[in-house]
Order: structure tokens, then C-alpha cells, then sequence
């Protein structure tokens, strides 16, 4: 017992009290920042060398639903581009996960675009279904991250269910390949009403590498309402828990 006792004492605190405002690693690639006086070659440039088509070749906007979060981009024009490490990158709107140039704002969520239903009834507790869409374990990784003994969501009521039929929503991680696409609908249609769909990780939102592929099948995505984005290549656990705070308002 005192040898345990030691151990834990050695390890410190490692319970995150404040996951809003907890500092990370400056080293950490967060929301990113483009100079406003970008130039046209320099956006000409820096576009064509992104492996992710992220940056857009007209205007130098960086779309974090798209971005895997390498760094080149910065590292090539380290002048104009930079990654903070400001993790509260979750969008409940797709268009406001683009940065453009000279935008130096927050990302936050809309209330206004929250359905009513979501804080109505899930503000409490919300129960949710992971679906790894061919994942590349990344993601997955990181969400269960979110309810370890340091970032411990459960103190909220968040926590993954092994069955749909006790979740309130489902949380799809992975570009959503042809052999998933139809396992994904299955789960989802299992959920009872209401419910709400959260896409974690670059691969969920856009494809990511693998956007445009044929061994994909993203239909489930363009006909349903995605209630919550969250960004990352992985995404976060800060990144995560933080807006599924904000999309139930605690």
C-alpha cells in the first residue's frame, strides 16, 4: 500500500480541474493565424504546396475542416502563417471553421444555429455512439482520452455507450469509407429521437487525404444536419470536450 501510495504521489495531480481554460504546449498546432497582408504569390506559393488543398489559391484562407495541422504551410511562410495553440477550434456552422487572412478572432459556436432539443434535454447528461468510419485510430485515441482519469468528461454526463440504442448521438471519426457507410446508417438510424451528429478529426469533415477517393462514401454526411465539428488532426480532447460543452450550454 505504501509503495502504491508512492506512486500516485510521484505521478502528481494529474486531474485537469479547469478543462476551459487549461493551458497547453506552445508547441501545439491550434487555430491559425494568416497576416493580412499576405501577398498573391506568396498565397499562390504557399496553396499549391498544401498536401490537403486547405489553403485557398485566391484569397489564402485556411480551412481547418480540411487542414491536417502539419505545419508546412507555416514553416514556408513563417512571416504570414503561424498555429496558435488556442485548442477551442469546435464550429457548429462549416464555414466558420475558415480562417482568413487578418482574422484574428475566436472560433466559437453559434447558439442561435443550437437546436433548441440539444439544451433542452441533453444539458444534464448526453450518452454518445462512436463510429470510426475506417479511422485511422488517431481520433479514436484521443476521444477516449477525453474520459480518462485527466480530462474525465463523465464529471459533465458525457460518456460513450457500447450501444446506439442508449446514446443520444453519434460521434463519427474517419473519411467514412464505402465498407462503413452503410454500418455508420445502421447505428445512426438505431439512435432514438432526438439526436445529434458530431464529426471529429479532419478525415470526418472534409475526407481529408483521402477527399475525393472512391473507396469513400460520404453520403451519410451530405444528407444529414452535423450539429458539431471538431477540427484536428487528431482532434483534441480539450478541443472536443470543450464544444460539446458549449453545443449542450454548460
Amino acid at each position: 500500500m505504501l509503495n502504491e501510495l508512492k506512486v500516485l504521489s510521484d505521478h502528481g495531480r494529474q486531474y485537469i480541474s479547469d478543462l476551459r481554460n487549461r493551458p497547453v504546449s506552445e508547441k501545439f498546432r491550434g487555430r491559425p493565424v494568416i497576416s493580412g497582408d499576405i501577398t498573391g504569390d506568396e498565397i499562390k506559393e504557399v496553396s499549391a504546396m498544401c498536401p490537403a488543398g486547405a489553403i485557398d489559391a485566391r484569397c489564402g484562407a485556411i480551412d481547418m475542416g480540411k487542414c491536417l495541422f502539419c505545419n508546412e504551410c507555416a514553416l514556408m511562410l513563417s512571416h504570414r502563417i503561424s498555429f496558435t495553440n488556442d485548442y477551442r477550434i469546435a464550429a457548429n456552422i462549416r464555414e466558420d471553421l475558415i480562417v482568413r487572412p487578418g482574422q484574428t478572432g475566436q472560433i466559437r459556436l453559434r447558439d442561435s444555429a443550437v437546436r433548441r432539443e440539444i439544451r433542452h434535454l441533453f444539458s444534464k447528461a448526453l450518452k454518445l455512439r462512436e463510429v470510426s468510419a475506417a479511422g485511422d485510430n488517431s481520433c479514436e485515441m484521443e476521444l477516449t482520452a477525453a474520459g480518462n482519469v485527466n480530462f474525465d468528461m463523465g464529471r459533465f454526463g458525457i460518456e460513450f455507450v457500447a450501444s446506439p440504442r442508449h446514446a443520444d448521438g453519434i460521434v463519427i471519426t474517419g473519411p467514412v469509407s464505402e465498407n462503413m457507410a452503410e454500418a455508420l446508417t445502421m447505428t445512426y438510424d438505431a439512435i432514438p429521437d432526438p439526436k445529434i451528429i458530431i464529426l471529429a478529426g479532419t478525415d470526418a469533415i472534409s475526407g481529408g487525404l483521402f477527399a475525393g477517393s472512391r473507396a469513400l462514401n460520404r453520403k451519410f454526411i451530405s444528407e444529414h444536419t452535423v450539429d458539431l465539428y471538431v477540427p484536428g488532426n487528431p482532434a483534441h480532447p480539450l478541443a472536443f470536450i470543450n464544444g460539446v460543452l458549449d453545443l449542450v450550454g454548460i
